[in-house]
């Protein structure tokens, strides 16, 4: 398909787009790969890798975050509909995904790769030596020729398979691998201003800021085979944005859609960065990583660490919530409860009730000779918001 009918025009942000992408990370949907049954249909994946394969040719990367394993499990065992016990639940995942993984390999061999399956948790994210093990997996994956095929491991983890969805775990895997692209394709076009069904609802091109009048744009509706709608996508959206990457969030069903993005025709919803390009290390603290506590901070705290890029100096706390250690995680919070940064603690939490509202001159007489100025050092602070 690749002769496919062009009726976009070329759009030049999303050429300067795509010249900055070297690596993609492609996230397809549960409904993207089944009939309206549930049962997975090959020629879909065949039609997917066919554009993979051509995205490849011009010497991109490509990580491909797959769902419809529950969905070839159902086809395969002859379930009718999406279980709703999670026993079942997780049996058609684990019937599934050796399915979904044999289609995957049989059309990858056409062009040469290999088919590589990751399934990952939570855990895997939160972990700082996981998330650097799966991190170099991957990119050794991309020297071997191979295709990482990414899917979470729905057998055993209760929690996403009830609330989480692979939109979430492709901004994980984007900002991890430090994609500048994330394409999302699902069963929709993009995003509308309104409620698509309305007649006068139009598509937008771009989004500039992933902000609360975007997010009150999704329906909140879920589909009957995929666990995630377009609240989880801008969700998505946002989390890569603001980490310095782009997302795409186009319609998969239509054919030839990776071709088209890659020749930056105005398909789907772009959405910009909203700042500078953030490290590795920084997009794990920011979002990967679960925090262990929370830091209530004044005004004037907030105020130094977003608008003037400063440390979270002691002086500024108001509460501390949680019990941590020196060298966690943290959510820095303001004084109506609102996170909007991250950091690595330079105290224990019973260190810092201590100090919370002192002066710097006044740490010693309470923590000793040996103490940090700094409650989370700059460097190691992350503005989520």
């Amino acid at each position: 398909m690749e002769g496919a009918n062009r009726q976009f025009a070329v759009d030049p942000v999303r050429q300067e787009v795509l010249a900055e992408a070297h690596t993609l990370v492609v996230k397809v949907g549960t409904q993207v790969l089944t009939d309206e049954r549930g049962i997975l249909e090959p020629q879909r994946i065949a039609h997917l890798v066919e554009q993979i394969h051509r995205i490849r040719q011009t010497g991109r990367r490509v990580a491909l975050v797959s769902s419809g394993a529950i969905g070839a499990g159902m086809g395969r065992l002859g379930l009718q509909q999406r279980p709703k016990d999670l026993r079942y639940l997780q049996a058609a995942a684990a019937v599934g995904q050796s399915v979904l993984m044999s289609v995957y390999e049989e059309e990858l061999a056409r062009y040469g790769y290999h088919a590589a399956q990751l399934l990952l948790t939570a855990g895997d994210f939160d972990h700082r030596a996981r998330y650097l093990n799966v991190r170099n997996t991957l990119l050794t994956l991309f020297e071997l020729n191979c295709l990482p095929i990414i899917n979470e491991n729905d057998t055993v983890s209760v929690a996403e398979i009830r609330f989480g969805d692979n939109d979430h775990l492709a901004a994980l895997v984007t900002n991890l691998i430090q994609a500048p692209l994330l394409v999302l394709l699902s069963v929709v076009d993009g995003v509308y201003d309104r409620d698509p069904l309305q007649p006068e609802a139009q598509l937008l091109n771009t989004i500039v800021d992933v902000d609360e009048q975007i997010l009150q744009l999704a329906s909140q509706s879920r589909s009957a085979l995929g666990s995630g709608g377009m609240k989880s996508k801008l969700k998505a959206a946002r989390l890569v944005t603001l980490a310095g990457g782009c997302v795409i969030v186009a319609n998969g069903r239509r054919p030839g859609i990776l071709d088209a993005l890659l020749a930056a025709e105005k398909v789907g919803t772009l959405f910009l960065p909203r700042g500078g390009v953030l490290r590795a290390r920084q997009r794990w603290i920011g979002w990967a990583a679960q925090p262990r506590g929370k830091i209530i901070v004044d005004a004037g705290a907030r105020e130094a660490i977003e608008k003037r890029g400063r440390s979270l100096l002691p002086v500024g706390i108001v509460r501390v919530l949680g019990n941590f250690s020196k060298g966690d995680v943290v959510a820095i919070a303001d004084m109506e409860g609102v996170e909007f940064a991250r950091g690595l603690t330079n105290y224990s939490a019973a260190d810092l009730r201590k100090i919370c509202g002192r002066r710097s001159d006044q740490l010693a007489e309470f923590l000793g000779p040996d103490y940090y100025e700094e409650a989370i050092h700059r460097d190691n602070l992350v503005v989520t918001k």
